[in-house]
């Protein structure tokens, strides 16, 4: 077929280390033409964008999972090793190799150059990260690197669009002459790469002791397997504390502002259908959920100053004697890490555990870890039972309490694994192997982006999930109507199902409105804050009382063993459904979902159960 056949599909594939910054690099070439699916038969993404050359053609660039080596380790490399030797059934040969370094690892990533340049295929190098090498008193001669290596070398810096233009000129130009057998840029013998490439190494290595030196002083004391745990949880404990004390202002403006909202429609539109669907149901249910938009941006804030200062990695090291302890790896520190923040990610990126016992009980642990979907039902719980007092200097009960079930969310996954590993999953732990990236300092910009992505993703499962499980919610309690002198949560169809359930959880110090929530939280976790507010607020018979925000109404309502009872429930209750259908996808069983959903329940109901009765034995 000859290469003008406009039915050939030409591809340049980007490969490089993990961390080399080769998605930084593919989403700058691409913009937003990209698609994203999965490689048939297996569980990795495949990222496909295209990417338009100088002359007007335009070529598909393909983002290959981050290798080490074509002796792959895990399925991510697998695929990498398989789509570049063209061994990937339904997918092409690449026809350019864009091989992405990170400029201050260089001794590093040439080990994994020389096995791409042994293919013999047209490769270009983007130097990446050049600006942080350099910032780290690094001097790096591209021209000399590239007559050493035998390819084109474009110094890049994907984050701020640097090289671009140079690097897409290079990949035309080495596509231009894919079909030829030598070209003048690849004339190096390997033997001789081999010696250009340890030359250069050794070169890199002498520049790099000043930076090396101090990240290994750093390293001393954060990596110390004493000291180093310490300082982590030490972090963590100040960042719950910081998830109540900063945010309570403007969770506290936001409240105030749906008040003063609901207040108005209530002056302004005549009683009736229209005005209690809008604050009872929207105002009351959507506007729950939202206040608590504050603490799920400061905890984000310090997840990403994490990742971006490369501390983030460091974690997972520090965490790999803990996770050996039960049967995993540092490797499964990542994904659960990630499950802070939502399960589905998590599980989805379990994708780089070799080990499939390993990988399944990661899988199978990772709704453990409380997500960000729980914090707004912590935090009502929390304000309405956990007075605002501190118990040492700078220390805040609330924010305590908050670790605390941080911190039994841990337990229980480390627990379970441990269980798992020694039964159904059965398995030494596998081995973990990971490259530390630099430490740096974050750029505002990107933390903004961050915070802003973050952000928008709360509100828009406010404005849709959220929104219209309330709706759905307040038209159960609103029909039909109730008679004179009934509740109206008897007479309406939400309290027949209610009642349904709740002879269930009656027995761990649940009450019917709790009950009912639990079926709207399936959609999402936070939708149990809005589904209580709608449900007294709709059962409310005074205006006033109606307007009052969840946390007065459960704090008048419910007695302290029922509220912690609640407050355990969620600790091990199954995540939103969206969890159990990626597992489903992961698993590629129905199997492990479905023996995840009753493990869990069953949890959730014993603590729950566990919790109510202790609390009661003791009087509280």
């Amino acid at each position: 077929m000859s290469r003008d056949d406009p039915t050939r599909s030409r591809t340049v594939a980007l490969v490089g280390n993990p961390n080399a910054g080769k998605s930084a690099l593919f989403n700058a070439l691409t913009g937003a033409r990209q698609k994203i699916a999965n490689y048939p038969g297996v569980t990795v993404e495949r990222k496909a964008g295209r990417l338009q050359l100088p002359g007007g053609d335009a070529l598909e660039l393909i983002d290959l999972p981050g290798s080490y080596s074509f002796d792959a380790a895990s399925p991510d490399e697998e695929v990498t090793r398989k789509v570049v030797h063209g061994e990937f059934p339904g997918e092409r040969q690449p026809d350019v190799l864009v091989l992405v370094l990170d400029a201050a690892n260089l001794e590093q990533h040439l080990v994994f150059v020389q096995e791409v340049l042994e293919l013999g295929r047209p490769t270009v190098v983007a130097l990446n990260m050049i600006d942080l090498a350099e910032r780290d008193g690094l001097t790096l001669d591209p021209a000399a690197l590239s007559e050493a290596l035998g390819v084109p070398v474009i110094p890049t810096v994907a984050v701020r669009r640097k090289g671009l233009d140079e690097l897409v000129g290079a990949i035309a130009a080495a596509e231009a002459h894919a079909d030829e057998k030598a070209h003048a840029r690849w004339h190096l013998t390997l033997p001789e790469r081999r010696l250009a490439a340890k030359h250069m190494a050794r070169g890199t290595i002498l520049s790099q002791s000043t930076r090396h030196t101090v990240e290994s002083g750093v390293d001393r004391v954060l990596l110390n397997p004493w000291v180093g745990p310490v300082i982590l949880f030490a972090l963590l404990f100040v960042i719950f504390q910081a998830v109540f004390a900063w945010a309570t202002p403007f969770a506290d403006a936001l409240e105030g502002g749906v008040g003063a909202l609901s207040a108005a429609v209530t002056d302004t539109l005549p009683e009736g259908f229209l005005r209690d669907a809008i604050t009872e149901g929207v105002l009351a249910g959507v506007g729950s959920v939202v206040v608590f938009l504050p603490q799920i941006v400061i905890l984000f804030f310090f997840i990403l100053i994490m990742e971006a200062t490369g501390y983030m990695a460091r974690a997972a090291f520090l965490m790999d004697r803990l996770m050996a302890g039960v049967g995993l790896s540092g490797k499964s520190f990542i994904p659960l890490l990630s499950s802070f923040a939502c399960a589905i990610p998590g599980i989805m990126a379990t994708r780089s555990i070799s080990d499939p016992k390993d990988r399944l009980t990661t899988i199978l642990v990772a709704p453990l870890m409380t997500c960000s979907a729980r914090l707004p039902v912590y935090a009502v719980i929390i304000a309405a039972f956990i007075p605002a007092t501190t118990v040492g200097p700078g220390i805040g009960l609330q924010g305590l309490v908050l670790f605390a079930l941080y911190v039994a969310g841990i337990v229980g996954a480390m627990v379970v694994a441990l269980v798992l590993r020694g039964t159904l999953a059965k398995g030494a732990a596998s081995g973990f192997i990971m490259e530390m990236p630099r430490y740096q300092m974050p750029r505002l910009k990107d933390l903004a982006i961050g915070l802003w992505q973050r952000a928008w993703v709360f509100l828009r499962r406010a404005g849709t999930i959220i929104f219209v499980a309330t709706i759905a919610l307040w038209l159960l309690l609103s029909f039909p109507q109730a008679e004179p002198g009934e509740s109206q949560l008897d007479a309406s169809f939400a309290g027949s199902i209610a009642d349904g359930l709740h002879p269930v959880l009656e027995p761990i110090g649940f009450n019917r409105e709790m009950s009912l929530a639990l079926i709207p939280a399936l959609a999402a976790r936070e939708v149990a804050v809005s589904a209580l507010a709608t449900t007294y607020a709709v059962d409310a018979e005074d205006e006033d009382v109606a307007a009052q925000g969840v946390t007065d109404r459960i704090a008048g309502l419910w007695s302290l063993p029922t509220a912690l009872a609640f407050l355990a429930w969620f600790v091990f209750a199954p995540q939103c459904l969206s969890t159990i259908a990626v597992t489903r996808r992961e698993t590629n069983s129905w199997r492990w979902p479905i023996f995840m959903t009753v493990y869990l329940f069953a949890l959730a109901w014993i603590f729950a159960g566990l919790t109510y009765w202790i609390a009661v034995a003791a009087g509280l």
